[in-house]
């Protein structure tokens, strides 16, 4: 009889739990068994395994293999546990010392000649490793970049299992991530604010939504320009930092897209699903191992829906959590798994199914009913939770002629977004956020409270019913938004009433 053991890293979400892969080589009829709660990907390992260790010529026992993943009710899926069984059977079989896995995390997909390949979630999976004190970690080569983001861990590659085998007997080396700068600057986006003409209002808007972190809905006839502002609001938010950039990238990780290039991307992300996208696709989940949604993809960054009233209904409700909390939580028969979702959501609209309504030279041919009913597709506890509501009018003649003036730049802006936030972020040290869009109504009406006078229309709103609790301390986020700003310590009178106008009504064709 003959044991070996190495470890390797399982995901459930972004979780992770070490997984101590355990070979048993006896002598008994020949088998190869594999426990542990694997699904049926996992499961095929051992028909993988055999070939790679046959096709390297390494033999594979003619006995009783039994290979036990632990903990044992923890279910398990995916190939990525691969290259640790191969070599957890390869030191049972005194093919490889034991004592250099004892650290070791292993991680990677086998092919049947050996070779390697590159598998998702290994961000995640590295850092978990890390967290878990193991001070190496081996990967495919494809791997390589991503895994090596994680510092406080050494990470190597490999091209396949007979390179592995040669390094563990002193015998050969892997590869090493190549040490490039932390961070990869933003890329200037060829889409710029200034390129928007006529519609100074809705700029304005999209710089207060950006300042603040708030939502924002835009009704408007077909070719106003309400996608045409959406795809800038990325160009006007400051870049991410380092811990926000791994976030992403390890969402990417598991969506299957991990990074190349070893910097780590700080450009916002601006996810646009089409709007017949499932809710699945929207929230994140899928059978077997649970994936991130468009929601978690935009974590960070912009989910922009455009045409959003032919979106479902109930994909459109299921965005109700995830805009209160900042993360979605996808509960399977196999466990729970939590995706961090926080992103500004931007809803893209026509006032009726024809589009036409409101425009002063063409007839809108919708009945009242039709027109009721294609609106309502957006329920109100989601249009409660809109920050900003915009009507967009078409563009005018002159504005087309170059006959107006410009809005400003995307630089402008993003230097404007980015003194209000440093205003915010100072002021709300002392309460752990970062946002005036992440500020819980409690503190705003307390710690955070303004003055009586000018709080005296939004008062008389909530009186005559023309607006929820929510909806006041939305309000109250815009206002310190717009005082951030415009530099002044106090939301005032003015600045309420420009943020009550920036709310507009409940009804979103009054937007």
């Amino acid at each position: 009889m003959s044991l070996a053991k190495t470890f390797s890293v399982g995901l459930y979400g972004l979780s992770g739990t070490v997984i101590e892969v355990e070979t048993d080589i006896s002598s008994q009829l020949p088998s190869f068994t594999l426990v542990g709660l694997p699904d049926a990907s996992l499961s095929e390992a051992t028909a993988r395994v055999r070939a790679a260790c046959t096709n390297s010529g390494f033999g594979f026992p003619s006995k009783k293999v039994v290979v036990n993943l632990s903990p044992a009710a923890v279910p398990k899926s995916g190939s990525a546990f691969d290259l640790a069984i191969a070599t957890s059977i390869l030191a049972a079989m005194e093919v490889v010392p034991k004592q250099p896995l004892e650290r070791l995390c292993i991680i990677g997909e086998l092919g049947l000649d050996g070779s390697l390949r590159q598998v998702p979630g290994v961000l995640p999976m590295v850092m978990h490793a890390r967290q878990s004190g193991f001070t190496g970690v081996v990967c495919p080569l494809g791997n390589l970049s991503e895994a090596g983001m994680v510092d406080g861990i050494q990470v190597l590659g490999a091209a396949n299992l007979r390179s592995i085998v040669d390094w563990l007997n002193d015998r050969g080396v892997l590869e090493e991530p190549l040490q490039l700068s932390d961070l990869n600057p933003s890329t200037p986006s060829p889409l710029d604010l200034a390129q928007v003409i006529g519609q100074n209002q809705a700029v304005e808007g999209l710089i207060v939504a950006a300042a603040g972190g708030h939502h924002i809905a835009m009704v408007g006839a077909p070719g106003a320009g309400k996608t045409m502002l959406a795809e800038r609001l990325p160009s006007i938010l400051p870049a991410l930092s380092t811990e926000q950039a791994l976030e992403v990238a390890a969402i990417e990780s598991i969506a299957g897209n991990g990074q190349a290039a070893l910097n780590l991307d700080t450009t916002p992300r601006f996810q646009a699903p089409h709007h017949s996208s499932s809710t699945a696709a929207l929230i994140g989940g899928g059978t077997g191992m649970p994936r991130p949604g468009a929601v978690s993809k935009a974590h960070h960054g912009v989910l922009f829906l455009d045409e959003a009233l032919e979106f479902h209904g109930h994909s459109l409700d299921s965005l109700r959590e995830p805009l209160e909390s900042g993360k979605v939580l996808i509960n399977r028969s196999g466990g729970s798994a939590t995706f961090p979702a926080r992103f500004q959501l931007v809803l893209a609209a026509n006032p009726c199914p024809c589009g036409l309504s409101g425009l002063a030279d063409r007839d809108c041919t919708c009945s009242a009913m039709a027109i009721r009913r294609y609106t309502n597709r957006l329920s109100g506890p989601v249009l409660d939770r809109i920050d900003i509501r915009l009507a967009i009018k078409p563009v005018s003649l002159g504005a087309n002629l170059g006959l107006f003036d410009t809005g400003p730049s995307s630089a402008e802006a993003l230097a404007r977004v980015v003194r209000a936030r440093e205003g915010a972020v100072e002021r709300l040290a002392g309460f752990g956020y970062r946002l005036n869009s992440e500020v819980p109504g409690p503190v705003l009406r307390g710690r955070l409270g303004i003055g009586a006078k000018a709080l005296k229309d939004l008062d008389r709103m909530l009186m005559a019913g023309k607006t929820s609790m929510r909806g006041y301390d939305r309000c109250l986020r815009l206002a310190w938004t717009i005082a951030d700003l415009e530099g002044v310590k106090q939301p005032g009178p003015d600045q309420v009433r420009i943020a009550v106008a920036l709310r507009g009504t409940d009804n979103l064709l009054g937007a």
